[in-house]
C-alpha cells in the first residue's frame, strides 16, 4: 500500500469522522428542540391512566403499597409533568391499575385493591377527594365507559363489564362477559395469556377497547397491546388486523413488556397512546411511562406509524410547557410532605413533623423491614443520594435502597456507629465514630452501590461494604414494585432528616 493511498484513506477517515460528529450534533440539537425520546416518566410509573380535560392533561398510576397513594400529575404538553395531589390516604392494601375519568363535571378514580374495587371522587381535580367507596366486585383493572345515552359501565380484566349507577358510586347490575381477547400464537414467549388493563374510547361510529395480554412481567416479549372495536360499548368486539399494536420483539430491545396502553386524542386533534414498559438491564426501576404517536387507517383502525418503535425519536406534541421542573431533592422547607415521598404500607401524619428545614420521623420497629421507610423513585441509571441526619434517643436512621420487607440494603447510623445493612444482615462497619450527627450517601453506578458517611458533609469516607442491586425486581421478588430510595427511622427515639439531595450521574 503506497503512501499516497494511505494519506487519502486518512483524509477520508477524518472527513467521515467529522461528518459523523456533525450529524450526531445536529441530531442532538433536533432531539432537544423538535423531538423527544421515551420515557416521559423515568422510573416506576406503571399502569398509566390519562385524562384529557380541555388543554390540560392529568395522569395517575398504580401506587401499590406506597402511601399516600394515587398521585395525580398535570401537563400541558404531554412531556413535562408536575404533581398535583395525592388522592388516597386511607390504607386499603396494594393499589393496582386505576382509571381516572371526568363525567358531568366531577372527577373519579376507579381502582382495585385487596381483592375488591373502590372509587374515589372530587368536584375539583385538586380535591378534596373522598374516602374510598367499596364497589364490592372482585375483578381487577376497571375501565370506565359511557354510552350515547349517558349509561355508565366498568370493564374489567376478564373482558366483562358491569353497569354503574348514574352517580358512578355503586354497581347497578350483574357481571356480563363481552370480550375474550386476541389469540396469542403459541410459539411466542409469554408469561401467561392474562388479559388485563381494559381502556375504552370512542371515535366516529366505533368504540375502541384496548387491553394488555401476555403477562405484565416474565419474558421481554410477553406483555403486548391489543385492540378491538364495536359499534356498541357492550360488544360484540372485532379484533384489529394490526394486533399486536405494540410488542417487544426480543430481549435485545431496549424496552420490554410493553403494554397497558390508553389511546387518546390530544387537545389539538392528534392521537397518541400512553403505555408502560421495563427497561433492559434496569428492570429494578419498574415500569416506566411512554408516549407513542398513533395514526388511523382509512377503514378505521389505529396503529403505530410505519417503522416506528418506542425507541424512535418522536415529534413533540403541540402545547407549551407549564409549571416548574420536578426535582427529587428536598430541603424540607415547606409545611407539607413533598409529593415525591411515600411511606411503605402506611399513611400516618402523626409519625412525622416538618419544621425548621427538616423532617422528624419517629422510630418504628427495630429493623428496616418493619420501619415503613419514606421512599422516593430514582429517575436515573446512576446517581448519588445524600442526607443529613441527627439521632434523637436510641433511634437508628439511614438511607437504603428498598424493594420490600425482604429485599433492601443500605447504610445506617445510631448515636455512635455507622452500620452496613446487606439484604437484612446489619453490622457496625465504622464503630464509635459519631456523636449523634452524620451525613450518609448512596452512590449507585448502574446497579453497583457504594456507601459513604461524612461528619461535615464535605469530606466523605467510603465504608468497606458495597452491594449489587440489579436483582431487586418483580421477576425475582414478585409484588410489581421497584427499587426506591428510602429514609429509615427505627428504634426508640426520632431521626431528624435534613438536606436530601439527589444528583444524577451521566
Amino acid at each position: 500500500m503506497n503512501k499516497l493511498f494511505i494519506s487519502i484513506l486518512l483524509v477520508v477517515g477524518l472527513i467521515s469522522t467529522n461528518c459523523t460528529m456533525q450529524q450526531e450534533q445536529q441530531k442532538e440539537q433536533v432531539n432537544n428542540e423538535e423531538t423527544f425520546m421515551n420515557p416521559v416518566f423515568d422510573g416506576d410509573y406503571p399502569d398509566p391512566s390519562i385524562l384529557v380535560d380541555g388543554e390540560d392533561y392529568y395522569m395517575v398510576h398504580s401506587s401499590f403499597e406506597y402511601y399516600p397513594g394515587l398521585l395525580i400529575w398535570h401537563s400541558t404538553d404531554l412531556l413535562n409533568w408536575t404533581p398535583v395531589v395525592s388522592t388516597l390516604h386511607k390504607y386499603v392494601g396494594s393499589v393496582w391499575a386505576p382509571d381516572l375519568v371526568k363525567y358531568n363535571d366531577k372527577y373519579y378514580i376507579y381502582f382495585p385493591a385487596s381483592n375488591t374495587n373502590y372509587v374515589i371522587w372530587a368536584d375539583q381535580i385538586e380535591g378534596p377527594w373522598s374516602d374510598p367507596i367499596e364497589l364490592d366486585i372482585t375483578m381487577i383493572d376497571p375501565g370506565h365507559v359511557v354510552d350515547e345515552n349517558g349509561n355508565r359501565y366498568l370493564y374489567f380484566s376478564s373482558g366483562s363489564y358491569v353497569p354503574l349507577s348514574p352517580d358512578g358510586l355503586s354497581i347497578d347490575g350483574p357481571v356480563v362477559h363481552s370480550y375474550s381477547g386476541w389469540e396469542i400464537p403459541r410459539e411466542w414467549s409469554i408469561e401467561c395469556f392474562c388479559m388485563e388493563g381494559p381502556k375504552l374510547c370512542k371515535r366516529g361510529e366505533y368504540y375502541y377497547l384496548t387491553v394488555a395480554e401476555g403477562g405484565t412481567a416474565g419474558p421481554a416479549t410477553g406483555h403486548m397491546v391489543i385492540s378491538a372495536r364495536s359499534k356498541s360499548p357492550l360488544g360484540p368486539w372485532e379484533n384489529s388486523p394490526y394486533n399486536p399494536i405494540v410488542r417487544a420483539k426480543s430481549n435485545k430491545d431496549r424496552w420490554w413488556s410493553l403494554g397497558h396502553a390508553t389511546p387518546f386524542e390530544d387537545a389539538y386533534g392528534d392521537w397518541w397512546m400512553i403505555l408502560h414498559g421495563y427497561e433492559k438491564d434496569y428492570y429494578n426501576m419498574g415500569r416506566q411511562t411512554m408516549l407513542a404517536p398513533l395514526e388511523w387507517t382509512e377503514d378505521g383502525w389505529f396503529k403505530l406509524p410505519e417503522g416506528y418503535t418506542v425507541e424512535t425519536p418522536t415529534q413533540k406534541p403541540k402545547g407549551k410547557k407549564s409549571g416548574e421542573d420536578f426535582t427529587l431533592s428536598d430541603d424540607f422547607s415547606g409545611k407539607t410532605l413533598n409529593p415525591s415521598w411515600r411511606f411503605f404500607k402506611e399513611d400516618n401524619p402523626d409519625r412525622f413533623e416538618i419544621k425548621d428545614n427538616s423532617i422528624i420521623i419517629k422510630g418504628k420497629s427495630d429493623n428496616v423491614a418493619g420501619c415503613s421507610p419514606m421512599l422516593c423513585i430514582p429517575e436515573d441509571h446512576s446517581y448519588t443520594a445524600d442526607v443529613e441526619m441527627e439521632i434523637k434517643g436510641d433511634a437508628v436512621g439511614g438511607i437504603v435502597l428498598f424493594y420490600n420487607e425482604r429485599a433492601f440494603s443500605g447504610v445506617l447510623a445510631d448515636k455512635e456507629n455507622v452500620f452496613a445493612n446487606l439484604r437484612g444482615w446489619q453490622f457496625a462497619t465504622e464503630p464509635n465514630v459519631l456523636d449523634r450527627h452524620v451525613y450518609l450517601r448512596l452512590k449507585n453506578i448502574e446497579n453497583t452501590v457504594d456507601m459513604f458517611y461524612s461528619l461535615d458533609g464535605k469530606e466523605w469516607t467510603k465504608i468497606e461494604n458495597s452491594f449489587e442491586a440489579s436483582a431487586y425486581h418483580h421477576n425475582v421478588l414478585s409484588g410489581f414494585m421497584s427499587l426506591r430510595i428510602g429514609l429509615c427511622s427505627m428504634g426508640d427515639g426520632e431521626v431528624v432528616f435534613k438536606n436530601f439531595k439527589y444528583t444524577p450521574i451521566d
